[in-house]
């Protein structure tokens, strides 16, 4: 039995050949063969850096395999486990596993389980969809380089001429921040996002987030202080819970692509840029105690093959100490070049430079990563 719906409904758009409201157009699965990947990621990176994950020497990165297909005609089902090297260690953590609906009427999405968050623009993507070899370092401070969590999500696309969905998500929380909660919901989200083509070869997005965290700021305060929460002064962790939170996060988010008459395999023009805030960091915090950050990119494919791009960002933090704030502060700036000789594999040569206070591991770095795909893997969103 072969099963093939739109995963959004019946108003599903495309930009330049990529789909918008999902990461894959279609389920095309027996649902007693499902679609299984295998990603393999590893790097060399010459010093340690603030609010890195990745350590001085040779690692892995974000090794995923993966399994989805069709559960019915009514659902589909996915599955992401990711083995990363920490200290010496191989750790395994489930990232996704939901189930989602298939062609639900109106432009109703619904998903349930673990997913990635819809937050942002670069939150929902799967990390070796990347263009660098890591997050900007707003990401790495406020979301622990990606937020993933337990809860459910409901997306509607409204049948408007331009490309329109509305999100809100519900989740248990406490792969946020390891935080505690009395409360079955201890973040929930709201998101838009609008985007369109204009002149056969443009393509833009915009969105707004915000996420609402329930849980208790003073108890990761204290565990933040006496460095029992996962992470070193330089924010160093490999449970992916974030190492600055509020109660509040608004993010912006702008892209837009350019493509030879829309087809980006003879090249491609990517600008990218986000901006984050987050207030109500705990009983103690004024109006001037808040995190922020942002960061621009820009990747330029000059050849089918080979593609360079530059980002910048900064993100002004408070450490939190019980009753008081410690101020930091990091300035991030990369460089890249990357050799892709098929969509399935690519080879990554970046060079960082960090600035700023507060942090003691404040260095220049190469990277040398590899990414390659073994397996049937859908497409990634815009």
């Amino acid at each position: 039995m072969t099963i093939c719906k739109p995963l959004s409904g019946q108003n599903t758009r495309w930009l330049s050949g990529v789909l918008l409201s999902g990461w894959v157009c279609c389920v095309c699965a027996n649902p007693f063969n499902p679609d299984i990947s295998l990603i393999l990621d590893g790097i060399y990176k010459t010093e340690n850096t603030a609010l890195s994950e990745y350590e001085s020497g040779f690692g892995l990165g974000h090794t995923e395999l993966s399994m989805r297909g069709a559960v019915d005609d009514q659902f589909y089902g996915s599955l992401s486990a990711v083995l990363e090297s920490h200290a010496g260690a191989t750790e395994v953590e489930l990232e996704e596993v939901y189930i989602n609906t298939i062609g639900l009427p109106a432009g109703l999405d619904i998903r349930a389980g673990r997913f990635l968050s819809q937050i942002g623009y670069l939150n929902s993507h799967h990390t070796h969809s990347d263009l660098f070899t890591e997050r900007p370092a707003v990401y790495r401070a406020l979301l622990g380089a990606h937020y993933f969590d337990d809860g459910v999500r409901m997306n509607v696309l409204l049948p408007t001429p331009f490309y329109w969905r509305m999100g809100v998500e519900a989740f248990n929380g406490r792969l946020l921040t390891g935080g505690e909660s009395t409360d079955d919901i201890g973040v929930y989200t709201l998101n838009s996002r609008w985007g369109g083509d204009f002149l056969g070869s443009n393509s833009w997005q915009l969105g707004v987030s915000w996420l609402k965290n329930r849980l208790d700021p003073v108890e990761e305060a204290e565990d933040h202080d006496d460095g029992e929460d996962g992470h070193d002064h330089d924010g160093h962790a490999h449970s992916h819970d974030a190492a600055y939170s509020g109660e509040n996060m608004f993010i912006a988010d702008a892209v837009w692509k350019w493509a030879p008459h829309g087809n980006a395999q003879l090249g491609q023009l990517i600008l990218a840029g986000e901006y984050f805030y987050v207030d109500d960091l705990n009983e103690y915090a004024t109006d001037d105690d808040f995190n922020e950050g942002w960061y621009a990119s820009v990747v330029y494919r000059f050849n089918p093959r080979w593609s360079a791009g530059v980002r910048y960002g900064n993100v002004e933090l408070k450490e939190v100490h019980g009753d008081h704030f410690h101020d930091q502060q990091l300035e991030e700036g990369n460089v890249m070049l990357a050799w892709s000789p098929s969509h399935f594999s690519t080879v990554r040569l970046q060079y960082t430079n960090q600035q700023g206070k507060g942090f003691d591991e404040l260095n220049d770095a190469i990277t040398l990563q590899y990414v390659m795909s073994l397996g049937a893997h859908g497409a990634h969103e815009f």
